[in-house]
């Protein structure tokens, strides 16, 4: 069995998410999903808030082997971790196939245990627009031991941060956008302050 394993700490996750999560269904077996707190990034939504936004854009995905979902029993800071609960719940004997943005690329050596973690996982990197995947962060992790492949997708030109900061709800799928007004997040996007 072939696993896709994709944390994001997405925030709030975009039709860019989507979009990969349909195609890591095409290719994978299953493909587990889970909000993740990043130790790098401060300031972040509550996770319950980021996983319920997660199921409801993986709900709203048609994928044909229904081989989607939400694991956030699986999150954690460190991915090694994440891997061990994974193998807990599907076995030794599973290929797993970590997924990670181009973005997080030049990060990943500083990674809690990286040299264990990738000697037990494949690495999948996505190219994201403005990430631009160079030789030496390729290198720098290979010769950590990873085998990497790259995705022959690239993810769509959006991103949390974007809506955050440019209040685009064309970022978004409607669901999550329904959920976000729902639960009033993000309100200082669309709430102007006067000074007095």
């Amino acid at each position: 069995m072939r696993i896709a394993l994709f944390g994001t700490s997405a925030d709030p996750p975009t039709a860019g998410h989507q979009m990969i999560l349909k195609w890591l269904s095409e290719c994978y077996d299953w493909v587990a999903v889970w909000a993740a707190d990043n130790p790098f990034k401060s300031q972040q939504t509550p996770l319950p808030h980021r996983a319920a936004m997660l199921q409801l854009l993986i709900k709203d995905i048609n994928a044909p082997r229904d081989n989607i979902s939400l694991e956030q029993e699986l999150s954690s800071w460190r991915t090694i971790e994440t891997l061990e609960k994974s193998k807990v719940r599907w076995g030794n004997e599973t290929e797993y196939t970590l997924v990670i943005g181009s973005d997080l690329l030049e990060q990943l050596p500083r990674w809690y245990q990286v040299e264990d973690l990738l000697q037990q996982v494949q690495l999948l990197v996505i190219p994201r627009p403005g990430y631009v995947i160079d030789e030496f962060s390729l290198e720098g992790v290979k010769q950590l031991g990873g085998r990497i492949a790259i995705a022959s997708l690239t993810g769509l030109d959006v991103s949390s941060t974007a809506f955050r900061e440019q209040k685009d709800p064309e970022t978004l799928t409607p669901p999550v956008v329904a959920y976000i007004n729902q639960e009033h997040l993000y309100e200082c996007q669309y709430v102007t302050q006067k000074r007095f």
